[in-house]
């Protein structure tokens, strides 16, 4: 089952409820798009819950999955 979470800007705080490794991940391609000179300011990220795990998406298809069992955020570009 598929609920939808949050929206929140790029450069804003996640949800406090994300598995800080999903936050840190965040953090990473935020940092990642500020070095490559991108203007993101005006991108969002979406959370949605599948199966009780975060996704979380940013307007480039760029898309963050969380892996309970090893503690891993999955990134994947866009692309990919």
């Amino acid at each position: 089952m598929m609920q939808l979470g949050t929206r929140w800007l790029v450069g804003d705080e996640p949800p406090s409820r994300l598995p800080q490794t999903v936050i840190d991940a965040i953090y990473e391609v935020e940092g990642e798009l500020a070095e490559q000179g991108v203007d993101a300011k005006d991108w969002s990220w979406t959370l949605t819950w599948l199966e009780g795990r975060p996704v979380v998406s940013l307007d480039d298809d760029t898309t963050i999955e969380f892996d309970p069992e090893t503690d891993i955020a999955l990134v994947t570009a866009p692309g990919e």
